[in-house]
């Protein structure tokens, strides 16, 4: 009467291990288009190439850091709204389906930018908008990992996410720069697109789409949304603000140093999403990098990167947590005013890649500090609260980058920028008083 108990168990554990993958797949997909897009490809075309002959005074650099400052004040206003709606299971899929959509839709539409200045404010229009909506996304995706997983394996799903996520990077700015990049003349890459009008970057955009759609239909078809709840009603945009402020309140009468850490958080993170999405820019328009050796750097940025993030996990159980990320800022802080004052393609490397190092750290030491801070049976919504905050201060960094920009005169001055919002991080930081005893 028990012989068939083993083939259900095993289909059931195969059914799961397969929509964890799907999950998994659909970050595997996005990461493409930051690093595409938002990072190494197009934001270089659109500065380096599109704006290069813009009359006026102010450059296509500053002009990209005012517009992805406005992309992340959009996510501000959104993302707590989103955060409420996705908090229905219900809803998850559904809101991810309709924003995986427009991202796709927004990147192919890149590709309608043409090498003319007259299209850099469409350009800048459409990259703020594909930006926006791919961090908008992340909300009701990272939200499904609580209904792929248990305590007990939640952080190795949420894992293998992040590692395919860095995976998909590298295998996508390998096809990118081979098939579409790679060599000089009038055409390139081995598919021998043409260079001029920037018919080979805007054949990427294309890829890019197709790329992230591919990825992400496997989640979207497999992973069913579960039965609405009794308490699953509307939310409207003023309740979830409501909803959001309620908990901040009773976070802050449980533990202040919590509120403190998010709200630092939430600075540095912005600084450390900045220098990955200017770096690239920096590095063709201030220190001479070639558009196709800029996608190399990128293929070993994301390497570097991912190395850092394991000896920061090592570095934070020997160390702590804020020990690690003390260190890892000032050390960015350091290297990054050293570049300012650097010049050349080789400066660049050397300490684009160390900052790269320190990126990982960083990030890893924040989740594990906030989960060592976090309430018994509080840890879901205290990482709502975490990855809120992150989206509220969004705009920051982008901004404080073209305003130094602006004040100085040079596009090297935008790494000052992103260093000052590295340096207030730091300084929240230091305020944070952390638990001593480690569970």
């Amino acid at each position: 009467m028990s012989e068939p108990s083993p083939p259900v168990r095993s289909s059931v554990v195969a059914a799961a291990k397969s929509r964890v993958l799907a999950w998994a797949l659909w970050d595997f997909g996005a990461t493409a288009v930051n690093a595409i897009a938002v990072t190494f490809v197009f934001s270089v075309y659109l500065t380096g190439v599109v704006g290069d002959d813009l009359p006026g005074d102010t450059s296509p650099t500053s002009w990209l850091g005012r517009a992805m400052a406005l992309a992340g004040l959009v996510v501000a206003l959104l993302a707590p709204v989103t955060g409420v709606w996705v908090d229905a299971p219900a809803r998850r899929r559904r809101v991810l389906a309709v924003l995986t959509g427009l991202v796709v839709l927004l990147t192919s539409a890149l590709s309608l930018i043409r090498d003319d200045h007259r299209y850099l404010w469409p350009g800048l229009v459409l990259l703020a908008c594909t930006a926006a909506g791919s961090e908008l996304a992340t909300v009701p995706y990272n939200a499904m990992l609580r209904q792929l997983s248990t305590p007990l394996n939640a952080g190795r799903i949420s894992g293998l996410g992040l590692a395919l996520g860095y995976f998909g990077s590298v295998l996508a700015l390998v096809v990118v720069y081979l098939g579409f990049v790679s060599g000089t003349g009038d055409t390139r890459g081995v598919l021998g697109l043409p260079a001029a009008d920037g018919q080979n970057i805007r054949a990427a955009m294309l890829l890019t789409a197709a790329w992230f759609g591919l990825f992400a239909l496997p989640l979207l078809i497999t992973v069913r949304s579960p039965a609405a709840a009794v308490d699953d009603a509307r939310v409207s945009v003023l309740g979830a603000y409501r909803r959001l402020a309620d908990e901040v309140r009773r976070e802050w009468r449980r533990d202040r140093n919590i509120v403190y850490f998010l709200g630092a958080s939430a600075v540095f993170r912005d600084g450390l999403a900045g220098v990955f999405a200017f770096g690239a820019v920096l590095g063709v328009g201030v220190y001479g990098v070639s558009q196709g050796d800029v996608l190399l750097f990128g293929i070993a940025a994301c390497v570097v990167a991912a190395v850092g993030a394991v000896l920061g996990g090592q570095a934070d159980d020997r160390f702590g947590a804020k020990r690690v990320i003390i260190v890892s800022l000032v050390a960015m802080i350091s290297i990054g005013l050293t570049l300012v004052f650097l010049s050349g393609a080789l400066a660049f490397w050397v300490c684009g890649l160390l900052l790269c190092l320190f990126i990982g750290p960083t990030l890893s030491a924040s989740r594990s500090l906030l989960l060592r801070m976090a309430a018994d049976g509080k840890e879901g919504v205290t990482f709502g609260l975490y990855t809120t905050t992150g989206r509220a201060a969004s705009f920051l960094a982008p901004w404080m980058f073209s305003v130094f920009i602006d004040i100085f005169g040079t596009d090297r001055a935008g790494m000052g920028g992103l260093c000052l919002v590295l340096a207030l991080g730091l300084a929240g930081m230091l305020a944070v008083r952390v638990p001593v005893a480690r569970s």
